[in-house]
Parts: C-alpha cells; structure tokens; sequence
C-alpha cells in the first residue's frame, strides 16, 4: 500500500497523473486584496447613517469577497429582519459580482435565473446590494435593509462605499 502512494505522489509531484497532466501549482499564491476592518466599520456606519438623515432606520452589512460579513451595524429603531435582509443583499452582490438592482434587470432579459437564485441560501433579489471593487477586482460588498425600496437601501449602501472608496489601496 505504501508502494502504491508513494507512486501516486511521485506522479503528481511530476505533473502528471490523476489531474490529467496539469502542473502543480506550488510556487504560486493567488493575490487577493481585503477591506481593512476600521474601513468597513466606517462604511457601515455611513450607510446607516445616511439613511437616518432621511429619516429611515437602516441596517447596513459589509461582506469580503466571498460573502462572509465583515461588519455588521443595525441602526436604531431597525426591525431585527433587516440584519438578514442586509446580509442577503451583500451575499448576492459579492457572490454575483454585481449590485442587486442590476441583478435584478439581468433576471428581466433571463427569467430562468430567479428559480436558480432563489434556490441558494443567502440569495435575495432585492435592491441594496453594492459591489465594492478595486481596479477589476471585486472585494466585496455592502449591503443595506430598512428604507421603504431597493433604492433607497442602494443610495444608503452607496453612502457607505463613497466615505471609503479613496481610501481603497492595491
């Protein structure tokens, strides 16, 4: 048995084997870059903010690339579904590399899309998401619940977003 694990190592150290032939990736890392933790506080804290201005209690989420919350802050007098409803929409604006409300007009053109969605957790297909990107990359997402519309979430995520985008470095 050891005979047989040692071959298949040295196989896949040779590049060769079960991966049909493909390199090993060693040497290689993939970059990624992350919103440092006082940004994304900020960011949260602007969106609910700029929503208070106008007079709705708001809730917003920031989420990395990969959808996992970064910080979370629900503004006063916030109905406790709106840390969901927040999450969701950073989720799917992460995970879908686009602002809901674009999400949303895809599913016009691709109707087949909203049964594949909404079949995954966390998905929403209302307006509040926002992609946050640096360069082409995407870094993450915020997302914000509580005003009466997917727009009026979307500008307070935007909110959010401008207070740190500048500050967003390769």
């Amino acid at each position: 048995m050891k005979g047989k694990i040692a071959l298949v190592l040295a196989a896949l150290i040779g590049g060769c084997g079960i991966f049909g032939g493909a390199e090993l990736a060693g040497a290689e890392t993939l970059v990624t870059h992350r919103i440092p933790a006082a940004l994304a506080l900020e960011a949260v804290g602007e969106a609910v903010a700029a929503c208070a201005k106008q007079g709705y209690a708001e809730t917003a989420v920031l989420v990395d690339a990969d959808g996992v919350r970064q910080a979370v802050l629900r503004g006063d007098g916030t109905g406790v579904h709106s840390l969901d409803s927040a999450f969701s929409k950073a989720y799917t604006s992460a995970t879908l590399k686009a602002n809901t409300l674009v999400v949303i007009e895809r599913t016009k053109e691709d109707p087949l899309m909203v049964p594949s969605i909404a079949k995954l957790p966390n998905m929403i297909l209302n307006g509040g998401g926002v992609v946050i990107e640096l360069n082409d990359e995407v870094i993450g997402a915020i997302g914000a619940a509580g005003a009466p519309g997917g727009e009026l979430d979307e500008a307070c995520a935007k909110a959010g977003l401008d207070k740190i985008l500048s500050r967003l470095k390769q």
